[in-house]
């Protein structure tokens, strides 16, 4: 089997960055009225800036998700690595701009390649390192020399006023608040945009540093947990029921394609179905020890989630100290399933690292609840 190894991380932020003060002047008012549950959470999530696909005061989107993609991969190619020489392309994304053809097939066509072999990975965040896992593979058992792969986020598209007109409208002639549920309304403030590749390839580089993937591992409790986190459907009575089974005035009333979440359900379970278990499991299989790590870099959600994800770390005894952490949740907002490319990219491009180092990545997923933990090491 070959060593993989991450050769480039790169980033695509779409447009200037949105501030608190300012992220209603882009997604605009449900109803028409300010949210009451915004500075609550935004309080509660530590997020300082995001950025959005959409104009600002038209809620127009001036990027697809495609386009944003496509972008992070451009910014691969350097004097040792041209698009052209690519074999494969694996894209993970939450917000496809359509439902057919895949997300990675309308990347590889706004690249304008030959071709090459493309796979998109659905999901919600771990779509992005399901992607990756894809490529990992291939390199690793010698089908490809070079893949890319990508985690990218158009959230801001779904998160728009105008998605919820018609749930507001039939709130107001029921007699009820305009406001949607806050299962709906929480999501608002807390998702982001923005796109994320990786350069993976069977030799690291020459001249500067790379990142060899030991392993990586994900697993999903969707066996014994219920839905969580949602779009295209509805929960009702334990039973989720998919758009397809409502009429085409449900489908716009109940803003059944806008996207939702059990916060309560959520915050009983997230560390234990993402942290304590799979970790616990994990520990059993890898020869790994808290001491190795160097860098641990979490894609949490909330800022709210910190402490707890610490607390599900040392009740595993895998305690890992603050000053080891590395995240920029709070700059760049919560971009799913291209949050660990995000947060990596930084890493990665600072010059902090050095040889030797072994950094941890962890990504969670709430849909119905899994998780993913990778290790890295730097080479």
């Amino acid at each position: 089997m070959n060593n993989v190894y991450i050769n480039n991380v790169q980033k695509y932020m779409p447009n200037e960055p949105v501030f608190n003060d300012d992220i209603e002047d882009y997604l605009g008012c449900i109803g028409g009225k300010k949210s009451k549950a915004r500075k609550i959470v935004l309080r509660s999530n530590g997020i300082k800036r995001r950025f959005y696909v959409l104009e600002k005061g038209t809620q127009k989107a001036l990027y697809s998700n495609a386009r944003l993609t496509a972008n992070a991969i451009r910014k691969l190619e350097n004097d040792n690595f041209k698009l052209d020489d690519l074999e494969c392309l694996s894209c993970g994304t939450t917000s496809p701009d359509q439902l057919m053809p895949n997300h990675a097939l309308m990347v590889h066509g706004e690249l304008k390649l030959d071709e090459i072999e493309v796979l998109s990975a659905a999901g919600i965040c771990l779509s992005g390192i399901n992607a990756l896992k894809y490529v990992y593979y291939a390199v690793k058992c010698g089908e490809i020399k070079s893949g890319v792969s990508t985690g990218s986020e158009t959230a801001s598209a779904i998160l728009s006023a105008k998605n919820f007109e018609e749930e507001s409208k039939n709130l107001q002639d029921l007699e009820q608040n305009p406001q949607v549920a806050f299962e709906k309304d929480f999501l608002r403030w807390m998702l982001s945009d923005g796109a994320g590749a990786m350069l993976l390839q069977d030799k690291p580089n020459e001249h500067k540093d790379s990142l060899k993937i030991e392993w990586i591992d994900a697993l999903s409790y969707a066996g014994e947990m219920p839905v969580c986190m949602y779009s295209g459907g509805e929960v009702d009575k334990n039973s989720f029921s998919g758009w397809r089974n409502y009429t085409q005035d449900q489908v716009m009333e109940k803003s059944l394609l806008s996207v939702s979440q059990d916060v309560k359900l959520l915050n009983e379970n997230i560390v234990e179905y993402t942290v304590v278990k799979p970790l616990r499991k994990i520990l059993k299989k890898r020869d790994i020890k808290v001491e190795d790590v160097d860098y641990f870099l979490p894609h949490y959600s909330s800022e709210f989630f910190k402490d707890k994800l610490y607390a599900g770390l040392k009740e595993v005894g895998f305690e890992i100290p603050f000053e080891k952490w590395f995240t920029n949740l709070t700059q760049f907002g919560n971009t799913g399933s291209a949050s660990i490319y995000i947060i990596l990219e930084e890493l990665f491009n600072s010059g902090k690292l050095k040889k030797g180092e072994k950094l941890l990545c962890y990504v969670p997923e709430s849909g119905r609840f899994s998780t993913a933990f990778m290790l890295l090491e730097v080479v």
